[in-house]
């Protein structure tokens, strides 16, 4: 059994966010057993058809076996009026409330009330390298497949592949048809594939929007979708002294390798080390990584990227309250040099104490001028610990 890095609450009520497929079910049957807990799956039809006719069931049925104190649910953004009536019982102090979605878009904009600290919120994501282990981890099979648990458990490449195609079409049909989230498919459909082939670049919304015959106001809210149904992260362009150079852009990030080579129909070839497609992903897992590894630790941080002109920017910008700012390049490189630091020695002088690192599978550690070269594990951990 793979550990999770996820700690959930011992005695207060929590929803647990995360995309579907991440294990968020699975960790919840870890912790409660249908002997100590009220279980209501919504992704039964018939259960959830039934709460949405008549919410009140939901009380009905906790109050008749009082001696269970948690209740789970399931995919609660498939009933947001039982947020209601969680509220009521979460304040009564009757019972805890373990409540699972993979999509925060309904909630946040049919229950914002329970959000505000009556649960707390957690985020399960794909595996990450320290809850795989050393002896487990392979970083091109990570890159080319993804971490998704069962993508990852899967050991014939050619039933990943199935799986990952699945995942994209369980993903439009369950999250953006079921849930009405656009009406118009087709361009939402020829958006995925076309933010998913700029992955990890400066999102330019007109020019997505000529691709797929929109506006760039409907690219902006496809892009808002992808972060509310957990599909991906946005990274905003840093601010501060130099924020009038800036382009005033984002970046998306997907939230798994092998979703994004899916969704950009790549995952049919073999992906090949040193080739663009190879740097990109490895951009994003490190990413990913870091906002994972940050997130399950509770750290309070912001996660930018700097960029001037056409040709000078710093990968990954790091702050964290009290901590030093972390200014990453992120090469995809098995030896880097000198010149992977220069953007970081140049941009980097407009930042007081700032610790600059040079982050690649390249296995030596080395020093270049002001800038720290370091194993992507090895910087991943010293980020975490706020300082080299």
């Amino acid at each position: 059994m793979i550990h999770r890095i996820l700690k959930l609450p011992e005695s207060h009520s929590f929803f647990l966010f995360g995309a579907r497929g991440t294990g968020k079910s699975s960790l919840l049957h870890e912790r409660f057993s249908p002997e100590d807990a009220h279980w209501f799956d919504l992704l039964n039809p018939e259960l959830a058809d039934q709460l949405i006719a008549y919410p009140n069931r939901l009380i009905e049925m906790i109050e008749a076996d009082p001696s269970k104190s948690w209740v789970v649910i399931d995919e609660i953004q498939k009933v947001p009026k039982l947020l209601d009536l969680v509220h009521l019982k979460i304040f009564e102090k009757k019972f805890h409330f373990a409540l699972t979605g993979s999509s925060a878009r309904k909630i946040k904009r049919g229950a914002a009330n329970l959000l505000a600290g009556r649960a707390f919120i957690l985020t399960l994501f794909p595996f990450t390298r320290k809850e795989l282990g050393e002896s487990f981890f392979d970083l091109n099979r990570a890159l080319a497949f993804g971490t998704l648990p069962e993508a990852w458990l899967l050991d014939d490449i050619a039933d990943r592949r199935r799986f990952l195609k699945s995942y994209a079409l369980t993903y439009i049909k369950e999250e953006i048809i079921a849930e009405q989230v656009v009406r118009n498919l087709p361009p939402f459909r020829r958006f995925l594939e076309v933010a998913a082939s700029c992955d990890t670049e400066i999102i330019n919304y007109s020019n997505v929007a000529k691709d797929i015959h929109t506006d760039p106001k409907t690219v902006s809210n496809y892009y808002e979708i992808l972060e509310d149904t957990l599909i991906a992260i946005l990274l905003p362009s840093f601010h501060r002294s130099i924020r009038k150079r800036q382009k005033q852009a984002k970046k998306c990030y997907f939230f798994d390798p092998g979703i994004s080579r899916v969704l950009s129909g790549q995952i049919d070839y073999e992906l090949v080390p040193k080739s663009f497609e190879y740097g990109k992903l490895f951009e994003g897992f490190i990413v990913n990584e870091i906002y994972r590894n940050l997130t399950y630790a509770e750290k309070q941080f912001q996660l930018s990227f700097i960029r001037i002109g056409d040709n000078q920017e710093i990968d990954l910008v790091i702050e964290r309250a009290g901590q030093p700012i972390f200014l990453c390049e992120i090469k995809a490189s098995s030896s880097v040099d000198e010149r992977d630091s220069k953007h970081l020695e140049v941009l980097g002088r407009d930042f007081e104490n700032a610790v600059k690192l040079v982050i690649s599978p390249d296995k030596v550690k080395k020093k270049f001028g002001t800038v720290m070269a370091l194993p992507w594990p090895i910087a991943i951990d010293s980020i975490l610990a706020g300082s080299l």
